[in-house]
């Protein structure tokens, strides 16, 4: 990419890209990879190392400098992501959650609220974005969390789930139905929708237990319910309505990270593939001089390749300030099963080694699923490909 990643396209870092991806590189290795496993198996919540990105400034990438983040371009938080999950994604989402969380404000938010909340991000408080219901993933309009008017304040009442990072965050940007009237008509609900920023310690605010999930153990994931919670109207993020827009705008800077982190983790399967293949031997030499081995490797890597390319191009064209939708719903979504494929194929590569926890790669295989999943599914980035596509046609 060029100097700033926006003037010209080049497929080499620039000093500051490098000294960037570098820095992420490192404290990947030297701090996020050692202690993975222990973070897996323990399922407990990687304090010491979120502490240390927060010193770094890894969980304010997002944030410009004036209000006490890194500052980061799109591009630069991508290469950023997708080094810090290369050394656990789990560990990676617990750093990278409190830039999802606080995006509704850095897009919607008023300079007041960007200050004081960046501000406490910065001073190390955590934020997790609070969207998806029991009946409402794919489907962000289906939400069932109102917002009433009452007075000077908005009466709010819902529950919220898979909330990552929700145990441990100190504020919530939370979405909820302003005008709750109009959401069963299905051509205007999402007009209905407003965004709000919801204190952890407020009275009606509580949080359930962390769930037992398959992957990404070192990454906090529960229930936020809200049982007549009194916001101020001066919470709100925008103008009353807008929130269902809000959302459309935070996927657009959230997927290509996400696709990065995959991106990330599938490196990862790469690199202890290959380290295996080059160790093990069968049959006087070593694996990897078995075709049936190789090519697979040689799959992996051009696939590898492939989806990083993709991210790349969804955040280059969000910092040159065009829309990349399209490209950020492919990124995502090819990033997402090129990774489930890869960390699969690694497990294959190590046969029964790799079935066992001794060994990193059923790891990565657990840890990645969820990326088809969350921040959209694989099917709803393709419904969404489909439709730029014609819409631009």
């Amino acid at each position: 990419m060029s100097a700033n990643g926006q003037d010209s396209v080049n497929f080499h870092l620039n000093e500051e890209h490098a000294m960037i991806q570098k820095l992420a590189r490192d404290f990947a290795r030297n701090e996020i990879a050692p202690k993975a496993e222990h973070y897996d198996k323990t399922h407990e919540y990687p304090w010491p190392i979120v502490r240390k990105a927060q010193e770094l400034g890894l969980t304010t990438m997002a944030v410009p400098e004036a209000y006490g983040g890194l500052g980061l371009s799109l591009f630069e938080e991508s290469l950023v992501t997708e080094e810090l999950a290369w050394g656990c994604s789990g560990i990676s989402t617990a750093i990278g959650v409190n830039s999802l969380g606080i995006l509704p404000i850095m897009i919607a938010g008023s300079e007041e609220q960007k200050r004081e909340y960046a501000g406490r991000m910065a001073d190390g408080e955590l934020c997790a974005y609070c969207v998806t219901e029991p009946e409402a993933g794919s489907d962000v309009a289906g939400i069932k969390t109102t917002a009433v008017r009452n007075g000077d304040d908005y009466i709010l009442n819902g529950g919220k789930t898979f909330i990552t990072g929700a145990t441990n965050a100190n504020f919530y940007t939370v979405l909820a139905y302003t005008q709750p009237e109009i959401r069963e008509d299905h051509r205007n609900r999402y007009k209905g929708m407003s965004f709000f920023i919801v204190h952890r310690d407020w009275e009606g605010v509580s949080v359930g237990k962390p769930f037992d999930k398959m992957g990404q153990h070192a990454s906090d994931t529960a229930e936020v319910i809200f049982d007549n919670v009194r916001v101020p109207a001066s919470q709100m993020l925008g103008g009353e309505g807008t929130g269902f827009v809000t959302s459309m705008k935070v996927f657009d800077k959230s997927r290509p990270t996400v696709a990065a982190g995959a991106v990330g983790v599938a490196q990862r399967a790469l690199d202890e593939a290959i380290k295996y293949a080059r160790e093990r031997m069968t049959m006087g030499q070593p694996i990897w001089q078995h075709q049936a081995i190789g090519h697979m490797i040689a799959d992996m890597a051009m696939q590898v390749e492939a989806a990083r390319m993709l991210v790349w191009r969804a955040a280059w064209d969000y910092d040159r300030g065009e829309r990349n939708t399209i490209h950020a719903a492919m990124a995502k979504a090819y990033a997402a099963d090129m990774a489930m494929k890869v960390t699969t194929d690694a497990v294959q590569v190590f046969g029964g080694y790799g079935y066992m926890s001794e060994y990193p790669v059923e790891k990565l295989m657990r840890d990645i699923k969820i990326y088809q999943i969350y921040e959209g599914t694989s099917q709803i980035q393709r419904n969404i490909i489909v439709r730029e596509l014609f819409r631009s046609r």
